[in-house]
């Protein structure tokens, strides 16, 4: 619950009185971060929250890699993103596309206000990525801040690939990276094993990529339902909390590099 957790690190924007925020804000080389989610069905074994529970998790323990000398503030997730695909299924809250985009370019430009010297976007759903990477634009042109934005699925792909047991296609929706690392921060929200259950990712064109370690160079329209039964797409079965904890290390540990290189650079 929000009351009882928001505070529980240096790093949030909301837990601060707002003389705390202006001064964070108006050190050099200051970075705000934006955490975007979305809230939409991850199979029959994850919550509907699985996407805003790990970038807000993987966000929050990147900064707190960055140290106490990068002045760096997270401002409350977007918890709900674009997900029209994934409608069919139920258990999905989806943004128009045209909200979405006015939701993070407000959040952005009011938080600058405060004189940060930059604001870093970081998703963590595949459906939002080509937003996120507009508004990058939509907002780099209305402020002298420096405007980025990642998804963190994308970060130290090598290292995690290297973790996974499942062929191309079994780190999908639902699959093995994201049930792994819900195991390692949440297992209290995921299914036992006999609700694990995925589809390999079966798209006709196989230029469109294989899971979230591999997005690939063409953007297809379907509805989800007619990629799986379950909803979830890769092998969830073979997830394991153990693995999780690797990857979350593994993508934190490349967030806080990209955080404190954006400091510097902006100092």
């Amino acid at each position: 619950m929000l009351y009882d957790s928001i505070g529980a690190t240096d790093s949030e924007w909301a837990g601060k009185p707002y003389a705390e925020i202006r001064e964070v804000a108006d050190s050099d080389g200051s970075v705000l971060v934006v955490p975007v989610g979305s809230i939409e069905q991850h199979g029959h074994h994850l919550p509907v929250a699985t996407d805003t529970i790990l970038v807000d998790a993987v966000v929050h323990g990147g900064t707190e890699q960055t140290g106490a000398d990068v002045p760096v503030l997270v401002t409350p997730t977007v918890w709900t993103g674009f997900s029209p695909h994934h409608l069919s299924f139920g258990g999905t809250l989806s943004l128009e596309l045209d909200h979405l985009r006015a939701v993070l370019e407000d959040v952005a430009l009011t938080g600058i206000q405060n004189g940060f010297d930059a604001v870093c976007f970081v998703n963590g759903h595949g459906g939002n990525a080509a937003l996120v990477d507009a508004v990058v634009s939509t907002v780099g042109t209305e402020t002298d801040a420096e405007v980025l934005g990642t998804t963190y699925f994308t970060l130290a792909t090598d290292e995690v690939g290297a973790l996974r047991d499942s062929e191309d296609g079994g780190m999908a929706h639902g699959g093995e990276y994201e049930t792994s690392l819900m195991l390692h921060l949440r297992p209290d929200l995921v299914a036992d094993a006999a609700k694990r259950e995925g589809t390999l990712w079966d798209e006709h064109y196989e230029w469109s990529g294989g899971d979230l370690l591999d997005g690939g160079p063409v953007s297809v329209y379907r509805s989800f339902d007619e990629y799986s039964e379950s909803g979830a797409i890769g092998a969830p079965e073979l997830a394991s909390a153990e693995k999780g904890a690797r990857i979350y290390d593994a993508v934190t540990s490349e967030l806080a590099a990209l955080l404190v290189a954006i400091h510097e650079h902006n100092a």
